[in-house]
């Protein structure tokens, strides 16, 4: 039972094409119990033949034309339904576990590599599917023979034991290597992730690597990497050519050793030539299935890592979702409130404790500190990007954990040091925040960033493709851009999360005209390494240890707070 339960995802998405699926295997099991009939047909025309009954012969040999050409053509259209079916729910599960992929709180993908990740929604996802036709010709095959064997045991009970004994054998062979075999494929997986990662942070981070001149050191770690594969591979593929080995050897001694059976039996008068004839036919099928249970094993074990891989995330044994609550927030005044509020990053120190704060719209709003001392936390905490251990973190007096998930979202903009921008037009980055947006719309908050006229001047204006990761535009031009999408989301609040420590004075100077516009109506908070950004802000406070430990403006702070002198002072030096 347990092990059908690793299926209950495939089954669940199986069930919404179950008459589908139905008729077709009954299609392609008729079309495999057809070979019943054509093994019996050949023995029959065969004898007929012996027997100088030519007429019998031919009518026997139509039949059997006409039964090849009908479930012939059966098996074929049951097979084209079933790869449509299989081609549909491969992209369920895909998307299923892309969707579930995104839901994962944020620590999931720091303790797991985006390799992985990538190759459980895709990879994974792949070799489910792929395998079902497989799986249903294997089962198709297993009844057929089933059949075939009450047959034979009809005829004979002495070749139907015989066969029995030899799949006997056989299946205490497949207990001994399957584990193996699982247990193989399953390290692989777990390589491929590895490398798979490896080789994505190695083309997103091209540029880098390039002036860091380590290429040499990055072709040295995948070689041994792809070392580690390649062996346990070869390991793999030991085991397979052990166990293969000995399929052929059984499936030689079924062979002869029926041949021989049915040889003695008609010497002596105990069978007849037609069921002779037909075993010849039929003692393949038997052979068929060892090569049947070696596909099995090879596909189930592949099918086996794949769906344990992937209900990891879907049925979160992993990592639990992110659960929002249902509260909805119709106008966002962008009021903040943190109260009482303690956190602690896993499995380090608590980086913010009974920490009490309150942010109010319209004010140009700083936040300063040493490295380490949670300024970046509190924005971390706010997006929930991670969640209070203790305390109530609040937007207009509600808490953000009773927040439904688009009503935080759509309250909230980020812009980050190093904004993410999509390998795609600069107008599909607008419409992913809203599908509705006109060009015009696009441009006036553009126009807002002071980036419209720069996309104007580019041969495609903003039909351009930006490149991964934005890598076409400039540092100050990533930051207007992602400002601006920003603005398309129409949030109350904004954080800029030292959005201008790496840009050079003519990108800081827009930036800083963005803000100044911004504060009219939104509430904005600006996390700053740079105090040159924020020297003009309405109030400035400075975190340390976890706690507010000075507010005021630049003025104020420059005579009262001793931090924050040393912090301007090393800053000026």
């Amino acid at each position: 039972m347990k092990k059908l339960k690793e299926f209950k995802t495939l089954t669940e998405l199986i069930k919404q094409y179950k008459l589908r699926i139905v008729l077709s295997s009954i299609a392609v099991l008729l079309s495999s119990l057809s070979y019943i009939l054509v093994g019996y047909l050949n023995g029959a025309s065969i004898e007929a033949i012996t027997n100088l009954n030519l007429k019998l012969a031919i009518t026997f040999l139509i039949i059997y034309l006409i039964s090849e050409i009908i479930f012939g053509v059966i098996e074929k259209v049951a097979m084209t339904t079933l790869s449509k079916v299989e081609s549909d729910i491969s992209r369920k599960i895909g998307f299923k576990t892309y969707q579930k992929a995104l839901s994962l709180p944020s620590y999931a993908y720091e303790e797991k590599s985006s390799g992985e990740l990538i190759n459980r929604i895709t990879n994974d996802t792949e070799t489910i599917v792929n395998s079902f036709e497989e799986l249903l010709n294997i089962v198709s095959r297993l009844i057929s023979s089933f059949v075939i064997l009450i047959y034979i045991f009809f005829n004979s009970y002495i070749v139907g034991l015989e066969i029995i004994t030899f799949i006997i054998i056989y299946s205490i062979i497949v207990k001994y290597y399957n584990p193996k075999l699982k247990k193989a494929h399953k390290e692989i997986k777990g390589l491929n992730d590895e490398y798979t990662s490896y080789v994505t942070e190695s083309i997103r981070g091209i540029r880098e690597i390039k002036t860091l001149g380590i290429k040499k050191s990055l072709f040295f770690n995948l070689q041994t990497l792809i070392k580690k594969m390649l062996s346990k591979s070869y390991e793999e593929i030991n085991l397979y050519k052990k166990y293969d080995i000995i399929s052929i050897i059984l499936k030689a001694l079924l062979e002869v050793g029926v041949f021989i059976t049915c040889a003695i039996l008609l010497y002596y008068n105990k069978t007849t030539l037609t069921f002779f004839i037909a075993m010849t036919y039929y003692i393949y099928r038997f052979t068929w299935i060892i090569e049947s249970i070696t596909s099995f094993t090879r596909i189930y074990n592949k099918v086996s890592v794949a769906i344990n891989r992937i209900n990891e995330i879907l049925e979160n044994k992993l990592y639990s979702d992110v659960a929002f609550g249902t509260k909805e927030i119709n106008k966002c005044k962008g009021i903040i409130k943190f109260e009482n509020v303690s956190f602690s990053y896993p499995n380090e120190d608590k980086i913010l404790d009974n920490f009490n704060i309150k942010f109010i719209p319209n004010k140009k709003i700083g936040i300063v500190g040493k490295s380490g001392q949670g300024k970046s936390t509190i924005f971390n905490l706010l997006t929930r990007i991670f969640d209070a251990n203790n305390g109530i973190v609040s937007i207009d007096d509600i808490n953000i954990q009773d927040l439904n998930e688009d009503s935080l979202r759509k309250c909230i903009s980020v812009i980050r040091q190093e904004p993410f921008i999509f390998n795609r037009s600069i107008k599909d980055n607008f419409l992913i925040i809203n599908k509705n947006l006109k060009l015009d719309d696009i441009r006036k908050f553009c126009k807002m960033a002071y980036i419209d006229e720069y996309i104007m001047n580019l041969p495609d204006k903003y039909d351009t493709i930006l490149g991964e990761g934005g890598v076409n535009l400039s540092g100050g031009q990533k930051q207007r851009l992602s400002i601006a999408r920003a603005l398309a989301k129409e949030s109350k609040i904004i954080l800029f999360d030292e959005a201008t420590s790496a840009l050079d004075n003519e990108s800081q100077e827009y930036i800083k005209k963005v803000i100044d516009n911004l504060v009219k109506n939104h509430t904005i908070l600006i996390i700053a390494h740079r105090l040159s950004t924020i020297i003009d802000a309405d109030i400035i406070y400075v975190i340390d240890k976890g706690k507010v430990a000075a507010a005021g403006s630049h003025k104020e702070l420059i005579k009262n707070s001793e931090i924050y002198k040393n912090l301007y002072k090393k800053e000026s030096e």
